[in-house]
């Protein structure tokens, strides 16, 4: 992923603070908002419960759209969703946060499953349509 293109998808996500990760369902899509990213080694990482239907979803049909509005201008990332073959760094993520703590522990069984896009665009559009950055990886 090109450092330049993820540092302002970062910053675009960072002020949107919501955006929305649309999976495949049988052939109809879904839609779901989500808060959580992180960017490490110019890479942008999201997070989804391995319990959840957008877990299943996602390893069935690994190709996702995230979408976040800021005003009128709206960020379009659009590619193939690859999780982390380990929980380890989702394991450092979780540990020292009591929300994400309440959640994915022991008792419950969950586990934060950690995810990034390959093969992936990112389009910062304004309310027309018109595409003003562009960023491919």
């Amino acid at each position: 992923m090109a450092v330049e293109g993820a540092q302002r998808i970062d910053e675009f996500m960072n002020e949107a603070k919501v955006f929305f990760l649309a999976s495949v369902d049988e052939n109809k899509p879904k839609n779901r908002p989500l808060g959580f990213h992180l960017l490490k080694d110019g890479k942008i990482y999201f997070g989804v419960g391995n319990q959840k239907e957008v877990y299943k979803q996602m390893c069935e049909n690994p190709y996702v759209e995230i979408v976040a509005l800021v005003e009128t201008d709206f960020l379009r990332y659009y590619g193939k969703a690859v999780f982390e073959e380990t929980y380890d760094f989702a394991d450092s993520i979780v540990k020292g946060n009591e929300f994400l703590e309440s959640i994915y522990n022991d008792e419950t069984g969950f586990k934060l499953a950690i995810f990034h896009l390959e093969d992936a665009t990112a389009e910062i559009r304004n309310i027309t349509g018109e595409i003003m950055e562009s960023y491919t990886f």
